[in-house]
């Protein structure tokens, strides 16, 4: 197996992976790892996330106990070392067998060689029945699935929109951008919040991408040119790309948004500090139980090509240096029971992936209190570009946005985000192979 090292140290997601990845790069073939006889290794990146990982530990022991040909031993790691401990790993070819990783580095690590396509035809929950965006495809290949994903959404107080009249849009009728700025006004206007809107800004990272890119795409633009995946100028510094970076920038520049919002964005929200929070599902319960039948879940605004919001959370896959392949793709059918898409749904307060596995769970079933949220993930969510490129693209965007927010002219920022984003592509000639 080929392992893309060189080129994916341009690409890759931390800088201080990439570093190691030059320092230890040679391609080379052969090398197998992840297994000792029928015993498979597995990584995941959840050793601070104690109730994803008591679900991960409980199919683990499910599998192990189910037959006696396979056995599959966890290794844990903190979620910020992650990422880095697989390029290293992939670097020094020791890969363990099964393994998560983040949806929109799927097709990263894919072309980089980290990971093989998969087979679960026959498991008992089948691929098809899945939302599209836990489904980690690349070149039309399966490469990882997810059990969950997460859902963008703006919260509010129904008091607080109606005191100042401005109605709780539903999916049926969202609001409109100027609906949307007009209520903005409002608020600001009554002088009850420093700042009436809240959207985190204060957050670092891939936040950017996936908190704000679905915002860009509603006005029409996007992070690259979907159709060949070849260029980013003329789309993300196209006219519709530069109408929202405008528009992004005028929240600061009207006092709407804070440039950088505080620590805990959410927090604020619920002590009544900002009047509507762009934030995602992980705080709808906490949200719920604050403010009760008070509180409006409120889908994305239409800025003139549709409500959008990002879609891919943190999905299983297999090395491709695995060793005992067979075993690794046993581990991953025996995963896919209804059963434990209810588990991690139920533990860390997620959409479920299923239909089947929502039906199980009070909150996200047709009517439950939460179930807008699927409806929101089934009906709005864009996949992140699935390029190899997209860890570069993402961290562009961040750099270009945070620039607008401070100031910087729009179309200016993303025209050099473009620009960079180009070189990228045409240094790695496209990613092609």
């Amino acid at each position: 197996m080929l392992f893309r090292t060189r080129r994916l140290a341009a690409a890759s997601v931390a800088v201080t992976a990439a570093t190691a990845l030059v320092a230890g790069c040679a391609s080379g073939s052969g090398s197998t790892s992840g297994a000792s006889g029928d015993t498979l290794t597995l990584w995941t990146h959840n050793a601070g996330n104690s109730v994803e990982l008591d679900v991960v530990k409980k199919i683990i022991k499910d599998f192990n106990g189910s037959q006696d040909k396979y056995k599959v031993k966890l290794q844990a790691f903190p979620q910020s070392d992650y990422n880095n401990s697989v390029v290293a790993a992939a670097s020094a070819r020791k890969l363990p067998c099964l393994l998560d990783v983040d949806g929109p580095n799927v097709a990263n690590w894919a072309w980089g060689g980290y990971l093989s396509p998969i087979d679960v035809s026959g498991s008992e929950v089948p691929v098809s029945d899945q939302l599209a965006s836990t489904v980690g495809d690349y070149k039309d290949k399966l490469y990882a699935f997810g059990f969950y994903d997460v859902s963008l959404a703006f919260f509010a107080r129904k008091s607080v929109l109606g005191e100042h009249g401005i109605r709780v849009p539903t999916m049926d009728k969202p609001w409109t951008k100027d609906e949307f700025d007009a209520g903005l006004a409002k608020l600001k206007k009554s002088g009850k919040f420093e700042y009436p809107l809240e959207m985190g800004t204060g957050g670092t990272g891939e936040w950017w991408s996936y908190g704000y890119s679905p915002q860009l795409q509603s006005f029409g633009g996007d992070l690259i040119d979907r159709d060949d995946y070849k260029t980013a100028s003329g789309t993300l510094d196209g006219k519709n790309a530069v109408e929202w970076a405008s528009w992004f920038h005028s929240l600061v520049a009207n006092g709407y948004m804070a440039k950088k919002s505080g620590a805990d964005p959410n927090k604020d929200f619920l002590a009544g500090k900002s009047a509507i929070q762009w934030d995602g599902s992980w705080n709808a319960a906490k949200n719920a139980e604050k403010l009760g039948d008070d509180l409006a879940i409120i889908p994305p605004v239409d800025f003139g090509n549709g409500p959008k919001i990002g879609g891919a959370s943190w999905q299983w896959a297999m090395s491709s240096t695995c060793s005992n392949k067979a075993g690794a793709q046993e581990w991953l059918k025996f995963s896919r029971q209804t059963k434990y898409f209810v588990d991690y749904a139920k533990a860390t307060s997620t959409i479920p992936a299923t239909d089947a596995a929502a039906q199980q769970i009070a909150d996200y079933q047709p009517g439950g209190k939460f179930d807008v949220l699927v409806q929101f993930a089934r009906e709005y969510a864009t996949v992140r570009p699935a390029t190899p490129a997209y860890p570069y693209i993402s961290t562009e965007f961040e750099k270009a946005a945070k620039d607008i927010l401070a100031g910087a002219d729009p179309k200016n920022a993303l025209g050099q985000a473009a620009k960079d984003i180009d070189s990228n592509l045409k240094t790695n000639n496209y990613y092609s192979n």
